[in-house]
């Protein structure tokens, strides 16, 4: 896709823009052709090797980052906001609170008064258990009735209630504004997410060898073991998305963003050992007693509001994206 800027702007600011999602936003959208700035904390480990081989305008510290975007505003189109903690298992809300809640608030805030597009990584999370639904309706009475199951999902909510309310009010918002609720994302560069990267990453060494893995036993009766139900979408999905809310700055809303199709983990346990030429060794353990009660047997996202926005866009099978996925993994080991 080619850039489309306006008036000189031609800079996107990706916070977050080292991880997992966010380096492969960076990278696409460096490769499209836009002046891209990265926000991230790097820290001791490789993770700056998400970002070998793109061209960067500038890289910055997250404290740096409003400062730096209320003083380059007249050339930054749009904020791709993905920096948060992601991990559902944190326990210190007060960090979760200060990355996930006020971070995107002030970001928010300086796009609104600046004039700058503002896309942001909501999540699958604030569903819940599902029992009041996987449609994205961003309605103040429908938002209202998720009960997110940890502080993740609870930070994530708590933004999109506070946008969708500046909406309603007729207070001050972004020219453009898109709250994208991911599902179960997996893909390249998330080797540093360490037990929060995906299944996919964790089990491909032992069906290379073709040992044994294991799968959570479901403690759900309606579900057998290795039943439980994802959305399983391939990172490259999630960043077509972006790209295409970029180049139609006439879309903004919340959106789900998964391919609509829920699989199981045996399902996905049999597509990596299909992908490394291995015949299936799947074992089952008990779920640790602390995710018991938080845990999600069934995630779907209903794509019905993204299509109506307009994105013809096709989502990668599971078979298609874990081969695709361990191939990628298998060349960077060479």
């Amino acid at each position: 896709m080619a850039k489309t800027a306006r008036n000189g702007r031609d800079t996107i600011l990706v916070t977050g823009g080292a991880g997992f999602i966010g380096s492969n936003i960076a990278r696409a959208l460096a490769a499209d052709g836009w002046r891209v700035v990265v926000s991230d904390w790097f820290g001791t480990g490789g993770k700056w090797k998400n970002l070998a081989g793109v061209l960067l305008d500038d890289v910055l510290r997250p404290e740096e980052t409003a400062h730096w975007l209320t003083a380059n505003h007249g050339r930054v189109e749009a904020v791709v906001h993905m920096g948060a903690i992601s991990a559902t298992t944190e326990p210190d809300v007060d960090l979760i609170v200060a990355r996930n809640i006020r971070a995107t608030f002030d970001l928010w805030d300086i796009a609104a008064r600046e004039g700058i597009r503002f896309v942001y990584a909501s999540s699958a999370a604030t569903y819940g258990d599902g029992s009041a639904g996987f449609v994205d309706d961003a309605s103040a009475e429908h938002l209202a009735k998720l009960r997110p199951l940890n502080a993740y999902g609870w930070s994530k909510l708590v933004a999109d209630r506070r946008f969708v309310d500046d909406v309603v009010a007729g207070r001050a918002t972004p020219p453009q504004w898109a709250g994208l609720r991911f599902f179960n994302v997996y893909g390249p560069h998330e080797t540093h997410k360490d037990d929060m990267r995906s299944v996919i990453h964790k089990i491909w060494p032992l069906a290379a060898a073709g040992e044994t893995v294991t799968l959570f036993r479901s403690h759900d009766p309606a579900y057998e073991d290795g039943g439980q139900l994802r959305d399983f979408i391939h990172v490259d999905d999630c960043v077509a998305v972006v790209r295409w809310l970029i180049e139609t700055p006439t879309v903004s809303g919340i959106f789900n963003v998964g391919t609509g199709v829920a699989r199981s983990f045996a399902d996905l346990a049999r597509a990596v050992f299909a992908a490394v030429g291995r015949e299936p060794r799947i074992e089952y353990v008990d779920m640790p007693e602390r995710i018991r009660g938080a845990y999600q047997y069934f995630t779907q996202s209903d794509q019905t509001k993204l299509r109506a926005a307009g994105y013809q866009g096709q989502f990668t099978t599971l078979e298609d994206g874990v081969a695709r996925y361990i191939a990628a993994l298998e060349a960077a080991k060479a």
